[in-house]
């Protein structure tokens, strides 16, 4: 390193340093030379990605079409003109799932996050509502989803009981609500959990009694350390949305349904599913930027 001073002629009367005098740095030329190598070294590493990258997908192509019975596979599956006609429908269809996700995804961090601190609850007097919490965490999670809509969506109509809606997007948003609540309610009850004892302690010296400990200091670190996997869920339960169709509803998954049960052809079924890869992408990317900027924070000893 290099250190050059200056004069300052207009500070020279105001006494900063020595005589008006200023130190500014220079880099020496052995970090200029460092720097040139280090860009010099990323783009040519940039430029063997990229071309080792385009070679790949070249391969690949060649690969996929000189294949035995590509033609049939692409006719099958990826005609363009029931690809054309499929997209609008299924465009329509998915908003019905982006509503499912919204609502669900609300009810789910609310239910989950009640069942949570009932399995926390301390003291004898709570042990029937934390067996009963356990034991709901423990069913629904066991339980297999597509069950849980066939038992919900066609069971619950089959009752015929007054007052009982039959409407399938009700009953299959309610079939999702109770699963993943039991996911989501796991993950509340490890972030709870994994904030030590000493922040309550802390709180009760302060004069503040166990309710208030719980919602001032020891939920707000809990949900913090937990967005990582409550994302995740969500994520999953954004694709498990298409599942409502089993009743009827005519989302994303029985728009592309209709066609090909018309057509023979499920080149719907691939367009239903890259919009859905397409809804779900951001949301992953999200998750591992909050993961890693969490990760980061917390290896630096910052807050988490």
């Amino acid at each position: 390193m290099t250190v050059v001073k200056e004069e300052s002629g207009e500070d020279s009367g105001e006494g900063s340093g020595e005589g008006g005098m200023r130190e500014a740095y220079v880099p020496s030329r052995r970090r200029i030379e460092r720097e040139r190598y280090k860009r010099t070294r990323a783009r040519r590493a940039t430029a063997i990605a990229a071309l080792s990258t385009l070679v790949t997908g070249v391969v690949l192509y060649l690969v996929v079409v000189n294949a035995p019975g590509w033609p049939r596979t692409k006719e099958t599956f990826f005609n363009a003109e029931y690809a054309r006609e499929a997209f609008p429908k299924v465009l329509e269809g998915l908003w019905l799932n982006v509503r499912l996700l919204l609502v669900c995804g609300a009810a789910v961090l609310v239910l989950g996050m009640l069942i949570a601190v009932a399995r926390t609850l301390r003291g004898p007097v709570f042990f029937p509502v934390r067996a009963l919490a356990a034991a709901y965490t423990d069913f629904f999670r066991g339980l297999p989803l597509i069950i849980n809509l066939m038992i919900v969506v066609l069971g619950v109509p089959a009752l015929r009981l007054q007052g009982i809606t039959v409407d399938p997007v009700l009953l299959g948003g309610t079939a999702l609500t109770l699963t993943y609540s039991a996911y989501v309610a796991e993950v509340f009850r490890a972030g709870i959990e994994s904030v030590h004892p000493s922040q309550r302690a802390a709180a009760r010296s302060l004069g503040l009694n166990n309710r208030q400990s719980l919602r001032y200091v020891v939920l707000p670190q809990a949900v913090r350390r937990q967005v990582p996997p409550l994302l995740n869920d969500l994520v999953s339960l954004q694709k498990d949305t298409g599942l409502v169709s089993i009743g009827g509803a005519v989302d994303a998954v029985r728009a592309a349904d209709i066609i090909v049960g018309r057509s023979l052809n499920y080149t719907p079924y691939i367009v239903a599913g890259l919009i859905f890869v397409a809804l779900t992408i951001p949301m992953t990317r999200f998750t591992d930027w909050v993961t890693a900027r969490m990760d980061r924070r917390q290896a630096q000893g910052g807050s988490i």
